[in-house]
């Protein structure tokens, strides 16, 4: 479980406040966070990570104060990150970067399995450099493949869609709710596609630093789509 206290971040000498004293706790499964470009939903999925650190508040992950541990700690507590941009890494095989993702030695069969279950063929990729010859899709799926091999207990992506075709985003769809039914633990995903909102347990709508809304995709999607009358913004109508 993840819970959240208080949590704020100002930045430019303290004169502009990006996160606005949020306090939430997360327990299900697959949480999605939405809302207005500069909202402060990938700011907050950082200070979650511990790529960032909030100016005041405490963040709380099993029981445990984890407001003063790094991106390092944080990822030994099982705190995953994938960002917007995967990076691409000359040198470094497929295989090296599954193998690195788990923690532990795997053999090449379950690397194998790990990139099957994000819709690769093992034989083309195993052996592959992690360089431009990759598409950006690919690398999405790889990304994923590594936090899948990791096996934390929280697993942030930061737009999975951005940048990829029509193909790919319909395969990221399918691991996705692959991932939900096998995952232990919870899936935290920032995007504005409907597709991916829709198969969340909860919606965070997020905008101006604050949590604006929350609840179910059938309390939520009203208000974002503006079909509800009084919902704050209508942020998904130009993303589809």
């Amino acid at each position: 479980m993840l819970e959240l206290k208080n949590i704020s971040y100002l930045v430019e000498d303290g004169n502009k406040e990006i996160i606005k004293d949020i306090s939430l706790t997360i327990n299900e499964r697959f949480v999605a966070l939405t809302g207005p470009n500069g909202g402060g939903k990938s700011t907050l999925a950082k200070i979650i990570a511990g790529i960032i650190t909030p100016t005041s508040g405490s963040i709380y992950f099993d029981g445990q104060d984890i407001t003063g541990m790094n991106i390092t700690e944080r990822a030994n507590a099982g705190i995953s990150f994938a960002f917007q941009q995967p990076v691409r890494f000359k040198g470094i095989t497929v295989k090296d970067l599954i193998m690195l993702a788990s923690g532990k030695k795997i053999s090449m069969s379950e690397a194998c399995e790990v990139l099957s279950e994000v819709g690769l063929c093992a034989r083309d990729y195993i052996n592959r450099e992690v360089n431009d010859s990759l598409s950006g899709g690919e690398l999405k799926r790889i990304e994923i493949a590594m936090i899948l091999a990791r096996g934390t207990k929280l697993s942030i992506f930061d737009e999975p869609e951005a940048g990829i075709d029509l193909w790919s985003f319909n395969s990221l769809i399918k691991v996705f709710e692959k991932m939900y039914e096998k995952i232990n633990g919870s899936i935290m995903i920032i995007s504005h596609q409907e597709r991916i909102l829709d198969i969340a347990d909860r919606i965070l709508l997020i905008a101006d630093g604050q949590v604006k809304a929350e609840g179910t995709k059938e309390e939520i999607m009203p208000m974002i789509l503006g079909t509800g009358g009084s919902g704050p913004c209508t942020i998904l109508k130009d993303k589809m």
